[in-house]
């Protein structure tokens, strides 16, 4: 039935779509970010690993120490015509026990070296870069491997109680071995970093992203399980990754407020 003024009355639900457009027309004409703007404030969280100067740092120690075992053993313990320079500087302790609290001393700082390494490469792992976390997995804990494994070597060369200058002679050559062995891993390692460094790589999701939208033939992807792979494997894969997307989440958020106010 039409009113006396001859006006119809319109329906609730255009008005309710025409209000909301409002709103949204409202919201879009605010200050926009583009992509550019936020993928380069969120490179510039990228973070070098500093345990390349660590790294560095221990193997000249190591050879530092190496050297002057090999002088101690042959002017103290061999006794090459400085035995009384040596009873002057040594006391009454022998030169191989000198040797002996040398090496335990080198082995505290590669444990603490290696507990630098896990903490910054935590940090890295928790950046998103799953990638280089589990490539240097095994690599980050070789040179403890390395020195513990000298360290049986000398336990079971002290504990053979050989004549003096033969136990001299082999506590030097497992110096040497563990030297030859030690320093190339730990160089491996600082390369391996340093090439991190210098290509200063978005992280890993980004990364996949970013092949998925620029390549020319469609690729399945490698999220899913696999034959070839272990299940276990998977499962850590999806954890880190979940953890991951979490943590670029809230950074993203707050880039967002950040770049909002700024505009």
């Amino acid at each position: 039935m039409e009113p006396k003024d001859g006006t119809l009355y319109a329906p609730a639900g255009p008005s309710v779509d025409i209000t909301r457009s409002l709103d949204e027309d409202s919201m879009v004409d605010g200050p926009l970010i583009s992509a550019d703007a936020l993928h380069s404030a969120i490179r510039r969280e990228f973070q070098t690993v500093p345990t390349t100067y660590h790294a560095g740092l221990l193997s000249l120690l190591h050879v530092v120490y190496v050297v002057l075992s090999v002088c101690l053993a042959v002017l103290c313990a061999l006794k090459v015509g400085q035995e009384e320079v040596c009873a002057s500087i040594l006391g009454k302790v022998s030169g191989d026990s000198v040797i002996v609290f040398g090496k335990v001393g080198l082995w505290a700082l590669v444990l603490l070296f290696t507990a630098c390494v896990q903490h910054h490469h935590s940090r890295t792992r928790s950046r998103g870069y799953l990638h280089f976390y589990r490539q240097m997995q095994g690599l980050k804990h070789l040179p403890l491997t390395v020195h513990s494994a000298g360290n049986v070597l000398l336990l079971v060369v002290l504990a053979a109680r050989l004549p003096g200058n033969v136990q001299t002679y082999m506590l030097v050559s497992v110096l040497g071995l563990e030297l030859l062995v030690g320093v190339p891993c730990l160089i491996y390692y600082a390369v391996k970093v340093m090439q991190f460094n210098r290509e200063r790589a978005a992280p890993d999701v980004s990364q996949e992203e970013h092949s998925r939208n620029f390549s020319v033939t469609s690729m399945p992807t490698e999220t899913g399980f696999r034959e070839c792979s272990s299940l276990e494997e998977v499962v850590e894969k999806q954890a880190d990754l979940i953890e991951y997307l979490k943590q670029h989440n809230t950074l993203l958020s707050k880039r967002l407020l950040n770049l909002t106010a700024q505009h």
